[in-house]
């Protein structure tokens, strides 16, 4: 990949591995002292690296954008943006965050540093968008006073993508999404299915917030195991089990994927499937059945039983009759055997 600069007109493009740590250099070319960072509420994780990179200059956060930028929301922003005597925003995030940054600096004239996180094309163009009573008002900020051609493609509200997590996979996922036209969204309440691709850097956050939102389908980059005890922790922490229902790991077919793009294409793989309405692809496991040793199938089994956050599958009465006289025993035998193996 090849570090570039480019600059048009009032826009200036710093593009290149790593330069989000120069937002500080970038945030004193312009003059300005007092960064107020822009974020939607589940990029936390996010915010707190370009707070750090931004040092002194950080002047807070504002994390409420949504989509469309409703109009009381872009008035609290700027009001916020008042308080905290910011002279310029950094939008860290989609067309929904850099869109509220755009309706802020249309009143107050402040600079607005892009950090785009998905591609919307927002943070190349002067147009910007606020929703007010259900009719969404675009004005261009252009100083020629010239024409312009709307070319709107219409979409389904169902082919909508929300992919959670920072990591390489992610990345690779959003691209693949893009590519085949998947629209993606920035939090999971906005989205039917969501891909979970936060591989260890905050899954049980990034799951609970999957789980509780509207979105009809969950896909989590995870191992077998690591999803058993991932669902132990969304127990503990109330969510119920027709919310765990939704949960589908691994995200797709086992293809033996290695790299993040492997992985990401095997996921989206998954997400397809779902969006065009088809049934998951070679997902089943089997768990061993401690009492027998059988491996049952985990989506047809004759019982399940659940014992200290841990779900058991069972191939007739008996042996779920004699796991419930001695549960300690065999979640022993559970444990000690490994338990869950690939289909």
């Amino acid at each position: 990949m090849k570090a570039f600069t480019y600059t048009a007109l009032s826009a200036r493009v710093v593009f290149g591995a790593g330069t989000v740590a120069q937002l500080a250099a970038e945030v004193e070319k312009l003059g300005a002292k007092r960064a107020l960072v822009l974020s939607t509420p589940g990029r936390a994780a996010s915010v707190q690296s370009v707070a750090a990179s931004l040092g002194t200059r950080y002047a807070g956060l504002y994390g409420k954008a949504v989509m469309h930028v409703p109009i009381e929301v872009a008035e609290d922003a700027r009001r916020v943006a008042k308080e905290l005597g910011a002279d310029c925003c950094v939008a860290l995030g989609g067309g929904s965050t850099i869109g509220l940054g755009k309706a802020i600096a249309a009143t107050s004239g402040m600079p607005v540093l892009a950090v785009p996180t998905t591609y919307s094309g927002s943070e190349m163009t002067p147009i910007y968008g606020l929703t007010e009573q259900d009719v969404e008002h675009y004005a261009m900020a252009c100083a020629s006073n010239g024409s312009i051609e709307l070319f709107i493609q219409p979409y389904s509200v169902r082919s909508a993508l929300c992919v959670m997590g920072s990591t390489p996979a992610a990345d690779e996922a959003r691209f693949l999404a893009q590519r085949l036209q998947i629209r993606l969204t920035d939090t999971p309440a906005q989205a039917p299915v969501v891909l979970i691709a936060t591989q260890g850097q905050g899954d049980d956050e990034a799951l609970e917030a999957a789980l509780r939102s509207p979105a009809s389908e969950v896909l989590m980059i995870a191992s077998r195991r690591k999803a058993e005890k991932l669902r132990g922790v969304m127990r503990m922490r109330g969510v119920d089990e027709s919310q765990l229902a939704r949960l589908q790991t691994p995200a797709g077919p086992d293809a033996g994927a290695k790299t993040p793009g492997e992985i990401a294409l095997v996921a989206i793989v998954g997400v397809l499937a779902l969006l065009r309405g088809r049934t998951q692809v070679a997902v089943e496991a089997k768990f061993i059945n401690p009492v027998c040793g059988m491996a049952v199938s985990t989506v047809n089994p004759m019982h399940i039983e659940i014992y200290e956050g841990v779900s058991y599958y069972f191939c007739c009465d008996g042996c779920w009759t004699t796991f419930q006289q001695d549960p300690a025993k065999y979640a022993a035998i559970h444990h000690a055997a490994v338990g869950r193996v690939p289909a």
